[in-house]
């Protein structure tokens, strides 16, 4: 054990030397939560709308006044008046407006004689976000024309009560837990895994191999210090991160304590993960080459950006071996519902396996010779 605690006090006095790289690997997660957080959370305004009225009777001016107050109030589109329709769509070919809503000529007989009156809608569909934004904004619009001017004082119709459990999430909240995890990861390749293989590229990881230490004291004295560095940086982005997009009660003990302790096993996780896939690489470009590909292959498909229930059958697959996934996983159920133990007790079951697993196999693949 003793020899162990100085390859961690190596480590971490060589880690206390290089503030930059302690900086470095906090600021992109942040800066990936701030950005990705607003690119993606805020609602769809001011998308150009075109109107073609070929109608101008009493039931199209209706349409129109109602389109104008969704003009008005929400912003969500900004009516641009056209008179033909060809140059209408010729503009929404060229990016010019985003949709075009066109009366036709028999709208308002069709309306005052209940024969099936209908307006058409054309969007540009290369964007769904935009795209669905429209069709929901004018389906709103159909649909209060569709209501009765009076209601019967008793309706029958079947109703729809939504009780929310939790409070509104912003996006950016949604995004938290996989920065947190994010960050993790980064301080886990670049302050672990790369200066490990640079160790080696130098020669500097001969030292080691001299000495009477053991593979697995070897791997477990990288394994700890490079955890310790990892909550270091989860710790520090949880806490920034949480006051930056809005978590409530950001500082409480309880959820503080179990934050804490899912960073601790995600960290060690990943750590071992990094050793196992280290062990007997030796060119120092290759980490710096894997570190995108690992990034992408285990981020996304995790759930940190969009639900897993949409991704198809290979990529749930993934997900369901990737450690990223119950680390989101544990960080949601705390970080947004601010749950206990309970619910997350299978992700921590699973990271520890995955622990000790993948550390196993790395003393396996370890070598003591050069």
């Amino acid at each position: 054990m003793k020899r162990t605690m100085a390859i961690v006090e190596r480590e971490m006095r060589r880690f206390r030397r290089s503030p930059f790289l302690i900086v470095m690997s906090m600021i992109f997660p942040l800066a990936q939560l701030v950005v990705l957080g607003y690119a993606f959370g805020g609602n769809v305004k001011h998308l150009k709308l075109a109107v073609v009225d070929q109608d101008h009777g009493m039931p199209a001016v209706r349409v129109r006044e109602l389109a104008g107050a969704v003009s008005a109030g929400a912003r969500t589109v900004d009516l641009m008046d056209y008179a033909d329709s060809g140059a209408a769509l010729q503009d929404l070919r060229n990016g010019l407006v985003n949709g075009v809503l066109i009366i036709p000529p028999d709208f308002s007989r069709r309306s005052l004689s209940s024969n099936q009156p209908r307006v058409a809608l054309i969007s540009d569909n290369t964007d769904n976000f935009v795209s669905a934004t429209m069709a929901g904004t004018m389906t709103s619009v159909v649909s209060s024309l569709n209501t009765p001017a009076s209601a019967p004082r008793v309706s029958g119709a079947v109703g729809l009560d939504v009780v929310e459990v939790y409070p509104y999430v912003p996006y950016i909240q949604y995004l938290l837990p996989g920065s947190v995890t994010m960050s993790i990861f980064m301080m886990v390749m670049i302050g672990g895994g790369i200066i490990f293989i640079d160790d080696k590229a130098r020669g500097l990881h001969e030292g080691y191999l001299v000495t009477p230490i053991t593979k697995l004291e070897l791997i477990a004295g990288f394994n700890i210090s490079g955890t310790i560095k990892a909550v270091l940086a989860g710790v520090a982005i949880m806490i920034l991160g949480s006051i930056i997009a809005g978590v409530p009660n950001p500082l409480d003990p309880m959820r503080m304590l179990r934050l804490t302790v899912v960073i601790t096993v995600t960290s060690f996780a990943l750590v071992s993960m990094m050793f196992m896939l280290m062990a007997r690489m030796s060119d120092p470009l290759m980490p710096r080459a894997m570190f995108g590909l690992l990034n992408t292959v285990l981020y996304f498909p995790s759930g940190a950006v969009y639900p897993q229930q949409g991704f198809p059958g290979w990529m749930q697959a993934l997900a369901a071996v990737d450690p990223f996934t119950y680390a989101v996983h544990a960080f949601k159920s705390l970080l947004l519902k601010n749950t206990g133990f309970d619910a997350i007790t299978g992700d921590l079951l699973y990271l520890v396996a995955f622990s000790f697993v993948t550390m196993a196999v790395a003393v396996v693949l370890f070598k003591r010779t050069l």
